[in-house]
């Protein structure tokens, strides 16, 4: 599925409107200069609103790129797109990737 390519400072949260940050990026690709991401990039969450059990299954601690581009590659590995679905442990909830940068598309 197009979408915009999403570069490592791009804003990216949990469900709960908890902060996810890259923690490996793939300097092979840079968009404006920044490091893009692949599906093999986790996320770690901090700041995540989900209560802990027994109430909920929450934080959201880490976060995992389940699709990614299709006609796209950087190390034999798919960008993210702003389209690419995720899954967050341990609540299963899905991150949010709210502000990608502009300028380049890939499908």
């Amino acid at each position: 599925m197009p979408g915009m390519l999403v570069e490592a400072t791009a804003s990216i949260l949990c469900s709960h409107g908890g902060k996810a940050t890259p923690t490996a990026v793939n300097p092979r690709v840079t968009l404006g200069g920044v490091p893009s991401m692949t599906i093999a990039t986790t996320m770690a969450v901090a700041g995540c609103a989900f209560p802990p059990p027994p109430a909920a299954n929450g934080p959201c601690v880490t976060g995992q790129w389940l699709t990614g581009t299709t006609r796209v590659l950087s190390n034999g590995q798919p960008l993210i797109v702003q389209s690419s679905s995720s899954l967050c442990a341990p609540t299963g909830t899905p991150l949010v990737i709210t502000v990608p940068q502009a300028r380049v598309m890939a499908q």
